[in-house]
């Protein structure tokens, strides 16, 4: 059992917009001891399959910086290939993003996405998606105040969240003294209106049942709809 949370709580979340200077968009988010930067950036082209489409595109980078972890972890630079995993989780934040947004209202523009780990303790994928939406809204704010966009392109907020199965207990936003020893990891990412976008869920050690699936949905969506109201306390500051 959990000493300072209950199950179906999340950690104390901490969102600090406007956080760095020159990108359209910054923000710091701090879920517990995960701390993750998150910028946006306008960009006046599109890649080349989208060249005359009219259609803008919102694409993610994703990084750990050497430092976020209790031993130093080597940049790619260093490595001489690319992190699978980075690779993946940068997939997972773009395609989150792009299911709320009607790319053909951003004008053959391209929005970068960033999300830099500069402290880790579980759920840095579900934390890049939560903060990266609000760099990315904030960055359209300056779209549409420079002209370069006409409205604010999207049609709903989106947020995420890890939950897992530790023992026999299933545990809402996992930290990761419980995410390394889950039996069951899951991020679900998830509409206002509490729609699907993606769910990844693995059953480290043994399957798990439809009942206790749809428990860590149910608990996916409490905590979910809290960052959401956390998102739109500062979008529409």
């Amino acid at each position: 059992m959990r000493e300072n949370r209950k199950n179906d709580e999340i950690r104390e979340v901490k969102i600090t917009n406007k956080y760095l200077l020159h990108p359209d968009g910054s923000v710091l988010i701090e879920m517990g001891n995960t701390k993750v930067i998150c910028t946006a950036m306008v960009e006046d082209k599109v890649p080349h399959f989208l060249k005359g489409t009219g259609s803008g595109w919102v694409t993610a980078e994703y990084s750990m910086l050497p430092g976020s972890t209790e031993t130093r972890k080597f940049r790619d630079s260093t490595k001489g290939k690319v992190d699978g995993r980075g690779t993946e989780i940068q997939r997972l934040i773009g395609r989150s993003l792009r299911s709320v947004i009607d790319m053909k209202k951003l004008n053959e523009k391209t929005i970068w996405i960033d999300c830099d780990v500069i402290q880790a303790d579980g759920g840095t994928r579900t934390a890049s998606i939560t903060g990266a939406y609000i760099a990315m809204i904030e960055a359209m704010k300056k779209m549409k105040e420079k002209g370069q966009i006409d409205e604010i392109p999207v049609n709903g907020y989106v947020a995420a969240i890890s939950v897992g199965k530790v023992d026999d207990e299933i545990y809402l936003d996992l930290e990761y003294s419980e995410d390394s020893k889950a039996i069951v990891d899951m991020n679900v990412v998830m509409t206002e209106e509490g729609k699907l976008i993606e769910i990844q869920g693995t059953g480290e050690e043994s399957p798990f049942s439809l009942e206790e699936l749809n428990i860590m949905i149910k608990y996916s969506k409490i905590g979910i709809e809290y960052l959401i109201e956390k998102q739109k306390e500062i979008i529409e500051r």
